[in-house]
């Protein structure tokens, strides 16, 4: 059963009598049901009666409802509005556009249109790359999905996979601030989605691709990284990777162990799984096993052919001792074990048979493979992707930090190079004194994170791009 969120707050509006024990029963009736009162505030009062809004975090909205009834069974109680807080976050979206300059008269409005805008349209007609100092191009980023593979909800569509784009958007500007548009295209086929993409490139400094589906995801960023001359970047695939690869690095210096020298297994080998295994090999990782839904993937298996590229790639790259199994057999003796897959495929035994100070990411949402209470007992750290436990693993941690770096770079493409010191800038914003199994990962609101992110990955955009025009110049 999960806790009390604040995704499931409610704000109740009632009445109660003006009693000396109203305010205490009432808090009881909270508690008895099981919900987390987090605010009682009294709007108006009478002599005899006051109005009160009372908000409180539930489980879901049927715990929602349940909390309601018990409140209303307190003698004098009369229940009025009940609001849905994340319903009314949400109230006629997330986002809006606001201009820069402002337009009071005429004159505002012959410089920002016509007929002064005419000047500006042919300047970057002469030199396409003045769009980036003098248009949105110089601070936007298009967030775009097909709604195919919306972490937690799965396919769900363009129309109901906007609420995630905006607070993607959203949290562009807060982290980074950075202009993000959400992009819902109303279609699976990937020659239509390339298409779309390169057709609205022009208005963007970037593109971030999200939810996405596999393997679709792989041919749609590695086209568009091919036939774009600016940054594409799979969140779902690199963010993850990135910030997995922080925590790691961080989770082994908690337990004095070396990247190159553990055992690590992982579960799932779809677009996240994939760009784990793939960083974390660029980093030094040497011994892999990859388990996903039909078990350890070895060349000896059935579906490991040239028609599964990727898990064909895994194969090659992986399990150099040609280990077969199910994932019960991968972990055992692993140091390490990353899970970007589905709920509850392990247990408490299970983590036991890892090695000495194992290392648990759990990162399946919102039911991670194994509890993390149960993981705790066995091994040194653990990780997920739930705000509600230690270490949480979240992509917002590096996405807003990695564009602000590419764009200030005026970069065209995203490197190996870059993501590598991504993930170096987020592991090392934890220093040593404040390291422990409890805190190996920032806080998303850590201070000068997403600058600290964006400095690293200028840096390295920079550096790719000098070695490319020397490369280019002595070819």
């Amino acid at each position: 059963m999960s806790n009390p969120s604040i995704s499931s707050s409610i704000t109740v509006r009632l009445e109660l009598p003006a009693r000396p024990t109203a305010v205490s029963e009432l808090s009881s009736a909270v508690e008895r049901a099981g919900g987390v009162l987090t605010a009682l505030d009294i709007t108006s009062s009478s002599a005899e009666r006051m109005q009160v809004d009372v908000t409180l975090s539930t489980r879901d909205s049927d715990h929602g409802d349940e909390i309601v009834e018990a409140m209303r069974s307190v003698e004098g109680v009369e229940i009025g509005k009940v609001s849905d807080r994340v319903f009314l976050s949400h109230l006629g979206g997330k986002l809006e556009v606001n201009s820069k300059v402002p337009i009071k008269n005429r004159d505002d409005l012959s410089l920002v249109y016509t007929p002064g805008v005419a000047r500006v349209c042919m300047a970057i007609a002469k030199n396409p790359a003045d769009a980036r100092s003098l248009t949105i191009k110089r601070n936007t980023v298009a967030v775009l999905t097909d709604g195919t593979a919306v972490l937690g909800l799965g396919d769900i569509g363009p129309l109901a996979a906007l609420p995630v784009m905006e607070g993607k958007a959203a949290l562009f500007k807060r982290f980074a601030g950075i202009d993000a548009f959400p992009i819902c295209l109303d279609t699976k086929d990937t020659e239509e989605i390339i298409a779309t993409a390169k057709a609205i490139a022009p208005v963007f400094a970037g593109i971030n691709l999200e939810d996405i589906s596999a393997p679709r995801c792989f041919e749609i960023e590695e086209r568009l990284r091919d036939e774009l001359a600016i940054p594409v970047f799979h969140d779902d695939q690199h963010g993850t990777a990135i910030v997995v690869l922080a925590a790691l690095r961080n989770a082994l210096r908690v337990v004095g162990k070396d990247l190159g020298e553990v055992r690590i297994t992982m579960s799932g080998a779809g677009a996240a799984g994939t760009a784990i295994l793939k960083l974390l090999m660029l980093a030094g990782a040497q011994h892999v096993l990859v388990s996903d839904i039909n078990g350890i993937i070895h060349s000896g298996r059935e579906d490991v052919s040239s028609d599964n590229v990727h898990l064909q790639w895994i194969a090659e790259h992986t399990n150099t001792d040609g280990v077969s199994g199910n994932l019960q057999d991968a972990i055992r003796d692993a140091d390490v074990f990353i899970g970007v897959s589905a709920p509850n495929l392990l247990n408490g035994n299970d983590i036991q048979t890892m090695n000495k100070d194992a290392i648990v990411f759990a990162l399946a949402n919102p039911t991670p493979e194994v509890d993390p209470g149960e993981a705790a007992k066995y091994a040194a750290v653990v990780a997920t992707g739930r705000s509600d436990f230690a270490n949480q693993i979240n992509n917002v941690l590096v996405f807003p930090g990695v564009f602000r770096g590419l764009i200030d770079a005026a970069a065209s493409g995203v490197s190996d190079e870059v993501m590598l010191a991504a993930a170096k800038a987020v592991s090392d914003s934890v220093p040593d004194d404040e390291l422990n199994a409890a805190y190996i990962i920032p806080s998303v609101f850590h201070r000068n994170l997403s600058q600290d992110v964006a400095a690293a990955v200028e840096a390295a955009a920079r550096a790719d791009m000098t070695a490319s025009e020397s490369s280019g110049s002595t070819s």
